[in-house]
C-alpha cells in the first residue's frame, strides 16, 4: 500500500479508484485527474470513460480490480440496489478485494442503513467507508463547487479533505449514515424549491408577465434560492438537460418517506415531500424520468391544459 490512512494524501503516492461515470460522476473524477492524481476506473458501460481515459485515466474490468490497485475508492452511482452490488455483495465486489486501511467514499445518494451496513463491513477488514452524498448538480460539479455532505468516522474525512476539496465543500455531518440523511433532507428542500419555481413561471406567464424580467426582478428578494440561479432560466429555456435525473429525486424523496415509515416511533409528517414525489412520479410517468430535475415545470404545465 502506498498511504492508506492516515498517511497523507498527495497526487504523486495516493492511487484513487473511481466507479460511475455518468453526468455528474465523470465531472468529479475529471477534477482529480486534473490535479495530478492516477485513476483506475471501472464502468458497466465502457464507453463512457473515454473522456476520462483521454485525461490518463486507466480503464479496468471489475470493480474488484479498482479496490486491489487503490487507497481511496470513489463511488457515485445511480441507486442503493447499485452500492449494494458493487461495493457489498458482488463476487468482484470492492470489499471483496480492499487493502486494509483503505477507504471507500459513496458518493451515490442512497439509503442511511445501506451506509451503516458498508461502515460495519468495512471496518471489519480493517478498512473505513465514508458516505458523502453531493448536492450543486452538474454545474457543481463541473466547477468544483459542490456541496460534500459526509459522514463517518471525523478523522478519515479530516484526512480526506484534500480530495474532497477539489471537488467542492466538505461538511462532516455525523456518524456513518447521517450523509445519507443529510441529502435526503437536502432533496426535500430542493423538490419543495423547484415546485414553487415552476409554480411561479406557470403564473407569471400566465398573468402575461414577461418571464425573464420576472426571474430578474425577483432573484434578489425573498424567493432567490440556490435552486432559482441554476434552474430559473434553464425551465424559460425549455433546457431540461440532466444535472440529476427526475427518476432520481423520486428515489431519493421516497428514501425520505421510507425512513419515517421505517422510524415508527418518530413519525415525521412530510406533506410537501409527498407531493414532490407524486409530481415527479408524473414526470417519469410521461417519459422524462432521464431530463433534469428542472423539467419538473412540465408537469405543471400540463395539469394547467399546456401541452
Amino acid at each position: 500500500m502506498n498511504s492508506p490512512y492516515p498517511t497523507p494524501i498527495t497526487p504523486s503516492q495516493t492511487r484513487i479508484g473511481w466507479i460511475g461515470t455518468g453526468v455528474m460522476g465523470a465531472a468529479m473524477a475529471s477534477r482529480l485527474l486534473s490535479a495530478g492524481y492516477v485513476l483506475n476506473i471501472y464502468a458497466r458501460t465502457p464507453s463512457k470513460t473515454l473522456s476520462l481515459q483521454s485525461q490518463g485515466a486507466h480503464l479496468v474490468d471489475s470493480p474488484s480490480e479498482v479496490a486491489k490497485a487503490s487507497d481511496v475508492v470513489f463511488t457515485m452511482l445511480g441507486h442503493p440496489s447499485d452500492v449494494r452490488q458493487i461495493v457489498l455483495e458482488n463476487p468482484d465486489s470492492i470489499l471483496s478485494s480492499l487493502n486494509p486501511g483503505s477507504v471507500i467514499i459513496d458518493h451515490t445518494s442512497s439509503h442511511p442503513t445501506l451506509a451503516k451496513q458498508i461502515f460495519d463491513a468495512a471496518r471489519e477488514k480493517n478498512c473505513w467507508s465514508v458516505d458523502a452524498p453531493v448536492s450543486g448538480g452538474d454545474i457543481g460539479a463541473r466547477e468544483g463547487k459542490l456541496a460534500i455532505l459526509a459522514a463517518g468516522d471525523e478523522g478519515v474525512v479530516k484526512w480526506l479533505s484534500p480530495l474532497f476539496n477539489l471537488m467542492g465543500k466538505p461538511t462532516y455531518v455525523g456518524v456513518a449514515g447521517c450523509g445519507q440523511s443529510c441529502k435526503i433532507a437536502n432533496q426535500i428542500t430542493v423538490g419543495g424549491s423547484l415546485l414553487g419555481l415552476s409554480e411561479g413561471l406557470v403564473f407569471a406567464e400566465a398573468a402575461g408577465l414577461d418571464k425573464g424580467r420576472w426571474l430578474e426582478a425577483v432573484r434578489g428578494g425573498a424567493a432567490g434560492s440556490i435552486a432559482m440561479d441554476l434552474f430559473g432560466e434553464r425551465m424559460i429555456g425549455r433546457d431540461f438537460r440532466p444535472g440529476g435525473f427526475a427518476e432520481y429525486m423520486v428515489k431519493d424523496l421516497g428514501m425520505g418517506l421510507d425512513v419515517v415509515e421505517e422510524e415508527g416511533d418518530k413519525v415525521v409528517v412530510l406533506p410537501g415531500a409527498a407531493l414532490s414525489k407524486q409530481l415527479f412520479s408524473g414526470m417519469v410517468a410521461n417519459g422524462d424520468g432521464k431530463l433534469g430535475t428542472q423539467g419538473l415545470i412540465t408537469v405543471v404545465e400540463r395539469i394547467n391544459g399546456k401541452s
